[in-house]
């Protein structure tokens, strides 16, 4: 499977996307990494990797939506079926995310519904949470939904602080997301009344992932 991914800064997810895709039993190809901004290390990982990049600056069109239209033709070309959001930060269009429906998917640090939008790690310090973690879903056009395809568990430790939560959370962002695409690859998910169907479900390639074995928190 051809897949373009879309990033912002310095790509750390886009470089766990890149090492999976690297391995020759890995059913997707990244065919283009698009970035909205200038000289981000996201687009050197690629450049290292030998992946085709492409920079498309929202100051050069005139609304959100002909930007998108834009990128969208430039995914089109690049010959990608499929799109991976990697610390892409702008908010897409409607028209952009009707037109990649189920065919593009976001990583968010935290298990989704709960704590949308910024500031997610202190949002789940300030309420206190036990367990939080990141999840892999299909874009919709509301910020932060969409179907769940995966999430990963990450403790809440008594002496966190936003940074130290952030650095753990991050490490299993690495694991999961390669994971959620190869199993898009492999054709083993399907959406279905908007929520994930993954064929031949088994552990721990599942709609949960629970890499640290952590218990799963109790009333």
């Amino acid at each position: 499977m051809k897949v373009a991914v879309l990033i912002s800064g310095r790509g750390s997810n886009l470089q766990a996307l890149i090492d999976a895709c690297e391995s020759d039993d890995f059913p997707a190809e990244i065919v283009l990494v698009l970035s909205n901004k200038d000289n981000v290390q996201g687009l050197e990982r690629a450049e290292a990797a030998d992946i085709p990049t492409m920079t498309l600056s929202p100051k050069d069109y005139d609304d959100r939506a002909s930007f998108d239209c834009a990128m969208s033709d430039l995914v089109t070309q690049s010959g990608a079926e499929f799109i991976c959001l990697a610390g892409y930060m702008r908010l897409l269009s409607d028209d952009f995310v009707r037109t990649w429906r189920d065919k593009l998917i976001n990583i968010h640090p935290s298990l989704l519904p709960s704590f949308k939008g910024l500031h997610v790690h202190e949002q789940a310090l300030d309420a206190g949470v036990r367990f939080t973690g990141c999840t892999v879903h299909f874009v919709r056009p509301a910020m932060d939904e969409g179907p769940i395809l995966a999430q990963a568990v990450v403790p809440v430790l008594p002496d966190d602080n936003a940074d130290s939560l952030a650095e753990r959370i991050l490490e299993q962002e690495h694991k999961l997301y390669p994971l959620a695409l190869k199993l898009i690859a492999q054709n083993r998910v399907r959406v279905a009344a908007e929520r994930v169907i993954i064929d031949d479900h088994c552990a721990p390639e599942g709609a949960l992932s629970n890499p640290q074995g952590f218990p799963t928190p109790t009333k």
